[in-house]
């Protein structure tokens, strides 16, 4: 794992001076350009001072000669230059873009995984023979003995602001941590209605809930019987914060950005935690390239300031039984000059 940190840091660090090369080989062809000007101008003012001096500055004339041949094979040399250069800035740029674009690719790819493992938790909790009792008799030993479970199961995983139990009315009868939702009726939920409806679980885009006081994703399961009929549903509110352990380990430079978009192009997640739930970034090509549903790729334009960036996307495949939420991963690259 050490060694595959190492090398991943090393191409971070190897990409970032290729970007600094890049900009510098702009310096370069400015400086080639402007020496190639001064000679022309020297070469034109030679010939003027020969032409004033006549017969005695017939000598001066060869030399001025010279200088303007000089001066077009410089000119000369400088175009092609001046070409090698640009293609090898784009060649660079390109180079730097593939990075950008997967860094986005690996950056959604984590987050479906880690969400299809929350998935995968709501669905195995509401088989557990508890959870099933609580949900068929919601007696009060049953009410303890199901809360007692499923705050155990919070704890332990420390992921979940609240994991509860509800009836097929809609009715809290069991929570992990929030005694006080206890009673609550939350029958005009879209996720209590599609997971009874469905009969299947249901995941929720991301919204900020009040009644754990953050940004959480809510996923839903039913709970069924013998039969396979449903008789309740357990749902869980997955804590936000855990997704910015992946976006802050992705290998991206001083001068990049990372986003999570929905399908909307709101912006979820971002690495300075700005903007989420009210910013859009459907004015930018590479996004509106995701949110057709294009897998990977990326852009070159210009942002809302009008610095041009380089725009790595990548649009979510889902994973195994998790089909993902259209959402998408979008990395920035600032370029120089």
């Amino acid at each position: 794992m050490a060694n595959e940190q190492s090398g991943t840091m090393d191409v971070s660090l190897l990409l970032s001076e290729l970007k600094q090369a890049n900009s510098q080989m702009g310096q370069v062809v400015k400086t080639i350009d402007h020496i190639t000007k001064q000679t022309n101008l020297l070469a034109l003012n030679s010939s003027i001072e020969a032409a004033r001096a006549g017969e005695a500055g017939r000598g001066f004339s060869v030399v001025a000669s010279e200088i303007k041949k000089l001066a077009d094979r410089s000119f000369s040399a400088t175009k092609e230059s001046n070409e090698l250069l640009n293609n090898i800035k784009k060649k660079a740029n390109d180079v730097i873009a593939v990075r950008t674009a997967d860094v986005a690719y690996d950056t959604i790819d984590k987050i479906d995984r880690n969400l299809f493992e929350r998935n995968c938790d709501v669905q195995a909790w509401a088989t557990f023979d508890l959870i099933r009792q609580c949900a068929a008799e919601p007696s009060p030993n049953n009410v303890d003995e199901a809360g007692r479970l499923l705050k155990r199961i919070a704890e332990i995983y420390e992921i979940y602001y609240e994991i509860m139990l509800l009836d097929t009315q809609g009715r809290v009868i069991a929570t992990g941590v929030h005694r006080n939702l206890m009673g609550e009726n939350l029958s005009d939920r879209d996720w209590f209605r599609d997971a009874l409806r469905n009969n299947d679980v249901t995941v929720t885009d991301l919204y900020y809930s009040r009644a754990v006081d953050g940004h959480t994703v809510a996923y839903s399961a039913p709970v069924r019987d013998a039969s396979g009929s449903a008789i309740g549903v357990l749902s869980t509110r997955f804590n936000w914060k855990y997704i910015y352990d992946i976006i802050d380990s992705a290998r991206i430079g001083t001068h990049s950005d990372l986003f999570i978009v929905n399908k909307e192009g709101t912006v979820i997640a971002s690495r300075d935690r700005e903007g989420i739930l009210q910013q859009k970034l459907t004015n930018l090509q590479a996004v509106q390239r995701a949110l057709n549903g294009e897998p990977y790729g990326y852009t070159i334009e210009r942002d809302q300031f009008g610095k041009m960036q380089i725009f790595g996307y990548a649009h979510t495949r889902g994973y195994n039984s998790y089909k993902g939420k259209g959402w998408s991963a979008i990395v920035s690259e600032l370029l120089d000059g």
